[in-house]
């Protein structure tokens, strides 16, 4: 194989892909990227077996096809450092060579034959969406899952699809975040159902490939994997086993409840002002709704007090919740801090329930108040 790339396209194209390659594995050829050349282009890939990237690489110079087994670190390395516009990688079975201008690095070779397939995406059955909803879909549920609890499903997004709808839920128990947006089913798509659960690190890659919001990515379930396509790239993913919270039951439905409107960015400063006080022992606020006012209110031992006021649209009665300041901040900067959102409740032991006008709510379980 010798090819000729351009360095900064490649880099932006290895990096995701290194991404996926573990740094520690029973299997050394696993720590590798695989890059093959053919005439119908060129593309790089890497598993960990239970994620697995194929990823396009544009703006190749083809002088001979065939493969190349690329260290992960090392070869990274080279493209971050080097400042040349192209460079050259050459292997020849025993050395793979990647040489700039005034540079020149010889690597030992490894045997492409002995890196595993790594399936592509050759469904006729599947949903579309645009990358720009998916990408959101995942911005807004990530940050609500569980990569540290013993309840395996937690660590994942739980996704959902019908004919026009897709929805993707996240929890860790104490709060639930939930986003739908529209989708197209092409063929007899397999509807996502009770075990469709995607990690939490497979839905960051997804999310970290999506570079042209523009685009429209397909999605497919396969036994247990999902197999996800975008222009660039394709991901294919196991799925995580365990039972799933029934999530529509956490999500109150209808309840004799005030509902209050309230500015994002106003909002999130009271709360980040508020929280100045908290200390690991004492996180929660108190947040007092009522003759027109939102107080945010603090108090943490050794350390002080806050009081923070907001002029809100509500006269309405007077209703007391404590809440984990990081859990509503977590939700805060994923909206657009002109916006508007609304805040549901019934009194200070019930859940907080958050919504947006375009498909998103947000469900806080409230804390213990200080009396």
């Amino acid at each position: 194989m010798k090819v000729t790339v351009r360095r900064e396209s490649f880099l932006h194209a290895f990096g995701p892909v290194a991404a996926v390659a573990p740094q520690r594995s029973p299997k050394p050829i696993l720590q590798n990227v695989k890059f093959d050349v053919t005439s119908d282009g060129a593309t790089l890939m890497a598993t960990d077996l239970e994620v697995g990237i194929r990823h396009k690489v544009e703006g190749i110079e083809i002088d001979t096809p065939g493969s190349a087994v690329l260290p992960t670190q090392r070869f990274g390395n080279i493209l971050r450092e080097s400042n040349d516009d192209t460079v050259l990688i050459e292997c020849n079975g025993e050395h793979t060579i990647v040489k700039g201008q005034r540079s020149e690095f010889n690597l030992p070779s490894i045997n492409p034959s002995e890196f595993p397939p790594i399936a592509g995406f050759d469904e006729t059955n599947f949903y579309d969406v645009s990358a720009r909803l998916l990408k959101e879909v995942i911005r807004r549920t990530l940050f609500a899952t569980d990569n540290d609890s013993s309840r395996y499903a937690l660590g994942g997004i739980k996704l959902e699809a019908d004919d026009h709808e897709l929805t993707a839920v996240g929890t860790d128990g104490r709060r639930l975040a939930k986003m739908s947006g529209p989708i197209a089913r092409t063929g007899e798509a397999v509807a996502f159902g009770e075990a469709t659960i995607v990690p939490s690190r497979s839905m960051q890659l997804i999310d970290r490939v999506l570079v042209d919001d523009d685009s429209t990515v397909q999605l497919a379930v396969r036994q247990n994997e999902l197999l996800v396509r975008s222009p660039q790239a394709t991901i294919i993913t196991r799925l995580l086993e365990g039972r799933f919270p029934r999530w529509r039951e956490v999500i109150p439905q209808s309840r004799d409840s005030s509902k209050i409107d309230l500015p994002v960015g106003q909002f999130a400063s009271a709360v980040r002002q508020a929280q100045i006080v908290m200390s690991e022992e004492k996180r929660g606020i108190d947040f007092m709704f009522g003759e027109g006012t939102l107080v945010a209110s603090g108090r943490a031992a050794e350390i002080g007090e806050s009081r923070v006021e907001m002029p809100i649209s509500y006269d309405g009665r007077i209703i007391t919740i404590a809440l984990d300041p990081k859990f509503v901040l977590d939700f805060l900067k994923v909206l657009d801090p002109s916006s508007t959102l609304t805040i549901d409740l019934i009194d200070g032991d019930s859940a907080a329930l958050c919504k947006t006008d375009d498909g998103y709510c947000y469900v806080i379980m409230p804390l213990a108040r200080d009396h």
